[in-house]
């Protein structure tokens, strides 16, 4: 009788945990605003981490890379060598991602950008699929943190795990 009573309260909580709602993770308005800070130095910081987002990860302008990121940029992305040749090799080389000249505007959805010190944490939402249910998605957060040295970024981590080989 209890391995039964056991079973059905299993049971009940994986039902519960399948059907309990998410929220989603939703950007604000206006990304921009985010990335100003009182601070001289928080804002120079944030302001850095802008570019990042907007000219490198967003228009895949990796030749001016240099206008923001070190020449050490020790990355602790597995799958990008660190130095400034190493994640622009990875950027131009391995992703393959197309530049594009005209970029005024951030469009990337941001939850948040956080700044303390030396370092900036840019908070992003993600939709992945869901293994759960086959065609649905699910929300989370991406994040991307960087350790900035004299206005330009020496340092970054993310959740990033080992992209699997590719698919002959």
């Amino acid at each position: 009788m209890k391995m039964r009573t056991f079973v059905l309260v299993a049971a009940l909580c994986a039902a519960g945990s399948v059907l309990q709602a998410q929220e989603p993770v939703v950007g604000v308005k206006d990304p921009e605003s985010l990335f100003k800070a009182s601070d001289p130095k928080l804002n120079r910081n944030k302001q850095a981490a802008l570019h990042i987002m907007r000219e490198l990860l967003q228009c895949g302008q990796w030749d001016r890379a240099g206008e923001w990121l070190t020449d050490a940029y020790h990355q602790h992305n597995p799958n990008a060598a660190s130095g400034l040749k190493g994640v622009v090799t990875y950027f131009t080389q391995v992703v393959k991602v197309k530049r594009i000249d005209k970029c005024d505007t951030l469009t990337q959805e941001i939850v948040a950008v956080i700044a303390e010190g030396d370092y900036v944490t840019v908070m992003i939402p993600r939709k992945y699929p869901d293994p759960r249910a086959a065609g649905k998605e699910y929300s989370t957060t991406w994040f991307d943190t960087w350790r900035f040295v004299n206005g330009k970024a020496d340092e970054h981590w993310d959740p990033a795990t080992i992209a699997p080989p590719a698919a002959r």
